[in-house]
């Protein structure tokens, strides 16, 4: 397969934490369209730009792994960013690996697509589902495209989840509890909240001001309530 057009942003080489229950390397591909705040991946933000990362040698290292780890989430980035995405999760699960996927909801014709190759997505909800609260997290107005991946995610009947990284800048509990609820609505079993570490030019958020969105028992007793599956990632 000839998967040139792949970019890779960078590669962790072993993961117990980024597919659940399940241990993984991570590749991050190259390019996002979206400009949240909190990302700590900014570096790789421009889309396919070029770099010193090998697809190729990506997969070389795999074949040395099999046996050894289970799976590859793709990350980003943005990996819906990517035309040839469906050739290199293709690549790798004839190595026999399973394929985990993270994802914004950016670009839901995409996900339509490659869905049919993946055992697991984590996807990423970043804000109460309102056109102006979304657009002043991620820049853009796509809260049409996420809305869309969500449902594509729920008649997929595969294992996903959907989390969110609670950024006191921009989120309060009430934000985070009209996310849950929401997402209760339309069906969702499984709901994470991420807690936010400060990027590099945050000089202001505490650690106490994080923590406070995690420890209101309001909202841990309604993530309780309300789903399957629901934690604090500290």
């Amino acid at each position: 397969m000839n998967n040139s057009k792949i970019v890779v942003g960078g590669v962790e080489k072993f993961s117990a934490v980024d597919f659940p229950g399940t241990l993984s390397a991570v590749v991050f591909m190259q390019g996002c369209p979206w400009k949240c705040p909190f990302c700590h991946n900014a570096s790789i933000r421009e889309i396919l730009k070029e770099n010193d990362f090998s697809w190729e040698k990506f997969v070389d290292f795999l074949r040395k792994r099999i046996g050894r780890l289970d799976a590859v989430t793709f990350s980003g980035g943005e990996p819906l960013v990517q035309d040839c995405l469906a050739d290199a999760i293709n690549d790798v699960k004839e190595l026999g690996f399973k394929i985990g996927l993270h994802t914004g909801g950016y670009r839901p014709e995409h996900l339509a697509r490659v869905l049919p190759l993946i055992d697991w997505v984590g996807l990423d909800i970043k804000a109460p589902f309102e056109v102006q609260k979304y657009q002043n997290i991620i820049g853009v107005n796509h809260l049409a495209q996420v809305e869309k991946s969500l449902d594509l995610l729920l008649k997929w009947g595969g294992d996903f989840e959907c989390r969110t990284t609670c950024d006191p800048r921009f989120l309060s509990v009430d934000d985070l509890l009209t996310i849950a609820q929401t997402l209760k609505n339309k069906g969702v079993k499984k709901y994470f909240l991420q807690k936010y570490r400060p990027v590099a030019n945050d000089k202001v958020t505490t650690d106490d001001a994080c923590e406070s969105l995690l420890s209101d028992e309001r909202l841990l007793q309604y993530l309780q309530q309300n789903f399957s599956g629901c934690e604090v990632r500290r």
